[in-house]
């Protein structure tokens, strides 16, 4: 009911209009959720049951292209019997380590460079160079100097997921605004005080989106390091199948990492939205 005209809103009318507008943009992103979800589910089952029907009408070929469904009960018999998930155990350790190592790196070293200009302008050459050399050559060296076991994959790892969350977490630190760093100080805040209160929350942003990319790197750098020299891990499970011309078997590894990869990224935006609970929502 709105107000007579000539009287001013209350303090109560006020609160209320702010838990209706609460309240709506709730609604609205249930509302929006619930649409991107069906939308998703929707894609997965188009896509997945065309390739299952143009296999089964010939169009596709059956050696190069599996049908969904033996792929499915490949993952079902791997489950089974228990064979995947030793493979898949030493995969996660090698990917978790090379994650947690790489961007513990990439924070340190970022904040160090964005704080300290003349350090940053010395060294920029050198990590521009680093930078640019292919991983993939890196391999093969990384394995002859620490051997077949995990620790070659960690450290392959390790350089694609560095870069990633250092370059994110230098131009985070950089992108503070000036006037909050300036009161701050101004209110006597030490370094110390600055790194917890100013740049980290600023940076957390930036940090958290690219630890979303270095998931998926920390997998892959774990994969191509068990698919060139390994005894063990789902790159080692995939090379082998490879090596039957078992398409299948190659199919079920890729879906069964990327279920991974999707599970890990769903921890890294829960604990994002936990910490950056003090962020106000974005409009929708």
């Amino acid at each position: 009911m709105s107000a007579p005209p000539g009287t001013r809103p209350t303090d109560e009318d006020g609160k209320a209009g702010s838990v209706t507008a609460a309240a709506r943009r709730k609604s609205a992103a249930r509302r929006r959720r619930v649409v991107v979800r069906s939308m998703q589910v929707a894609i997965a089952v188009a896509g997945i049951g065309s390739w299952e029907i143009l296999v089964n009408a010939d169009v596709l070929d059956e050696f190069f292209f599996p049908r969904p469904t033996d792929v499915a009960e490949r993952i079902g018999d791997w489950l089974a019997d228990g064979e995947i998930f030793d493979h898949l155990l030493v995969t996660l350790t090698e990917a978790v380590l090379a994650l947690l190592i790489g961007s513990a790196l990439g924070l340190v070293t970022g904040f160090l460079l964005a704080r300290w200009r003349l350090l940053a302008e010395i060294l920029d050459p050198y990590i521009k160079m680093l930078n640019s050399l292919p991983r993939v050559v890196l391999a093969p060296i990384f394995l002859l100097w620490f051997g077949l076991g995990i620790w070659s994959k960690v450290v392959f790892g390790v350089t694609l997921v560095f870069f990633i969350v250092f370059f994110n977490t230098y131009q985070g630190v950089r992108e503070v605004s000036p006037v909050l760093v300036d009161n701050a100080r101004i209110l006597g805040a030490r370094e110390r005080q600055m790194l917890r209160h100013v740049f980290l929350p600023s940076a957390l942003t930036w940090i958290f989106s690219s630890l979303h990319v270095s998931v998926g790197f920390a997998i892959v750098g774990a994969v191509v390091g068990e698919y060139l020299g390994a005894s063990e891990g789902m790159g080692y499970l995939i090379s082998e199948a490879e090596g039957l011309l078992d398409t299948t078997g190659v199919f079920a590894g890729m879906v069964v990492l990327a279920a991974v990869v999707l599970v890990i990224d769903l921890i890294v935006h829960r604990v994002e939205r936990f910490l950056l609970r003090w962020k106000p929502v974005a409009p929708t």
